[in-house]
């Protein structure tokens, strides 16, 4: 498991880390939603995307290492008026739902290859027919950038691992380049990211 007791103290405080409001690139997504959509929130940390996807009707299982975490995405469902299943879980041990799932949102989980690979693999198959995993994360190109981001560069994904990994779903598009991040304290200014997204067919 990644170091949950890390990831408690991060965040142990009074805001939010990495922001209340949901992903730019996941919301951009709002288009392809539909109520009673069943939505899977990875590294959902205090649940901004989560709650977010909860208030686009979608039935919602928010997963995440850290139960301080998960605790603030609970209270942040409660103030939002919306309801959410919370799970603390390494994923990579996870008993993972299979072909049932419409919407995996993959947002910012950076992991080693290795485990990455068997998350991607999990991932796969717990989409139902037509479900859709949308992915962003920091790539290599961020190293070095206080925008935030892991300093390893394994657990930075590029373009090439996305296709590999989900060569099985339909690409609906696969892109990288700058975006100018505003997540909270941990996610500001300018950054390198990775963007997917896929289809099961």
């Amino acid at each position: 498991m990644s170091d949950a007791a890390a990831w408690d103290a991060r965040y142990d405080h009074g805001g939010f880390t990495f922001g209340a409001t949901p992903n730019r690139y996941l919301e951009s997504l709002t288009p392809r939603l539909r109520p009673g959509m069943r939505a899977l929130a990875l590294a959902d940390g205090e649940g901004r995307n989560g709650v977010w996807l909860a208030k686009q009707g979608c039935v919602v299982t928010s997963v995440d290492w850290s139960e301080v975490g998960l605790e603030k995405a609970r209270a942040l469902a409660a103030e939002q008026g919306v309801a959410m299943e919370t799970v603390v879980a390494d994923l990579t041990q996870w008993d993972w739902p299979r072909g049932s799932l419409d919407l995996i949102a993959w947002i910012y989980l950076h992991m080693p290859s290795a485990e990455r690979a068997i998350v991607a693999a999990r991932a796969v198959e717990a989409l139902a027919p037509g479900g859709l995993l949308a992915l962003e994360c920091f790539c290599p190109a961020q190293q070095g950038r206080r925008s935030g981001g892991p300093r390893d560069p394994d657990l930075l994904p590029d373009e090439a691992w996305l296709r590999h990994a989900f060569a099985e779903l339909e690409l609906l598009e696969c892109l990288t380049g700058t975006v100018l991040l505003d997540e909270g304290p941990k996610h500001q200014g300018q950054a390198e990211v990775v963007r997917g997204l896929f289809r099961r067919r």
